[in-house]
């Protein structure tokens, strides 16, 4: 499976402006669109690649994200032992390298959506005193009330956009992980299991941004 390089799908240079991508989307578009195209199964796969890459190098911010992720696939954060090593890095590394990739990129996105949002984090914040002082008596920033109140906060912060944004992200991730190590999750049962563990990576990032927010914010009474 080769990495997925929505660049060379929509044929613009990595320095392409937004303004390029959405010319040359445009043409392509045009090119393979179904009604001058009369069921040519190979335009209508070309098609949904062409609208694939779209959807994530046309929102700046999805681009630099899916930009970060190919960089850490292209360039593998491996000890010097290993670059010296013939052998490949074992399954369990490259997804754990992606896990933890895809959670920075997370944490930094719900992070970002509080910091917009200044109103909405002492909401939360009166929630999570509230329940701490409930559960312990005294005001102070308990990780797993936080990490409670974060589970709750997650529904009326993740917007549908952000839902879809994370799944194709981790359509990417998971495509990635596949290609750097050929042959090891082989079967629908363990790509959905290499998904799962990307969801779930995603979803604790969520979790930490939220935190992080929070915590910047908090002042103990």
């Amino acid at each position: 499976m080769a990495v997925l390089n929505y660049y060379a799908v929509l044929e613009v240079s990595l320095q392409a402006s937004q303004d390029e991508i959405k010319k040359s989307y445009r043409k392509l578009a045009l090119q393979y669109h179904p009604d001058r195209n009369g069921g040519d199964g190979q335009a209508e796969q070309k098609i949904r690649e062409v609208n694939a890459a779209y959807e994530i190098l046309g929102d700046p911010d999805a681009r630099k994200t899916y930009d970060r992720l190919r960089l850490g696939h292209v360039g593998p954060m491996v000890s010097r032992q290993e670059e010296e090593s013939d052998e490949s890095p074992s399954p369990g590394v490259v997804l754990e390298r992606m896990e933890r990739t895809l959670g920075e990129e997370a944490r930094k996105q719900l992070f970002m959506v509080l910091m917009r949002k200044t109103g909405m984090i002492k909401e939360e914040l009166r929630r999570i005193r509230e329940e701490v002082i409930r559960v312990q008596g005294y005001d102070t920033f308990l990780d797993k009330v936080v990490t409670q109140c974060a589970e709750e906060g997650l529904k009326k912060l993740v917007t549908d956009e952000l839902w879809q944004l994370r799944e194709r992200l981790v359509d990417i991730a998971v495509e990635m992980v596949c290609s750097e190590v050929p042959g090891s999750f082989q079967g629908r049962p363990a790509i959905e299991a290499v998904r799962r563990a990307l969801q779930e990576a995603y979803h604790q990032g969520w979790i930490h941004g939220y935190a992080q927010a929070c915590e910047l914010l908090y002042e103990r009474r």
